[in-house]
């Protein structure tokens, strides 16, 4: 079984690398800002209650997130694996997230830390609204808050997996091929 925790700014690639990983590894990609939307479109209540944060640009409150997160995992019994994208986003997030694991006898093996500038990341997430649709992709202002609470909140739950020489920190920019076998490389060397 393998975990891992794909990790990034905002636009820094995390998805389209999820996808390549997810075909390579067979594993199961549990993105929350997907989970969120599908929530949203469907006007549930979590839905509802993601909405109001992630149109400021602000991160959903852990309890609602690690719910949300331990159904999607027991909805996969069979799976050889998880990418978890967008998640854990806070130290508390990630204690939860090991604790949950280790009760069913599993571990994250692998954070993977995405690294992308700035400028690059504003780039792509404007170039994304065009053909996503997604208004916090769209919003100069938004994003530089996206990008401002990431520092702030998100950012410093790799230095955990640093101290548990869980992280790899891989190079976001290039072509796409060769971002991921950066990121083939460092799953290999750690799983």
């Amino acid at each position: 079984m393998i975990n891992l925790v794909l990790f990034g700014p905002p636009g820094a690639g995390k998805g389209t690398q999820a996808e390549r990983l997810v075909e390579k590894y067979k594993l199961v990609h549990l993105s929350t800002g997907d989970i969120f939307r599908r929530n949203i479109k469907g006007e549930t209540e979590l839905g509802k209650l993601a909405q109001t944060y992630m149109n400021a640009g602000n991160l959903v409150p852990d309890e609602v997130t690690i719910k949300m997160l331990e159904s999607e995992v027991d909805a996969h019994p069979e799976a050889n694996g998880f990418i978890f994208d967008g998640f854990p986003r806070t130290e508390p997030q990630a204690i939860a997230l090991d604790k949950f694991l280790e009760a069913k006898g599993q571990n994250i093996n692998l954070m993977i830390a995405l690294t992308v500038n700035d400028e690059e990341l504003k780039r792509r997430l404007l170039k994304r609204a065009e053909s996503s649709g997604r208004a916090d992709d769209a919003d100069p202002s938004v994003i530089e808050n996206r990008i401002a609470v990431y520092k702030k909140e998100t950012a410093p739950v790799a230095g955990y997996y640093r101290k548990q020489h869980k992280l790899e920190e891989v190079d976001g920019i290039g072509s796409i091929d060769d971002i991921s076998e950066r990121i083939y490389a460092a799953i290999d060397r750690h799983v």
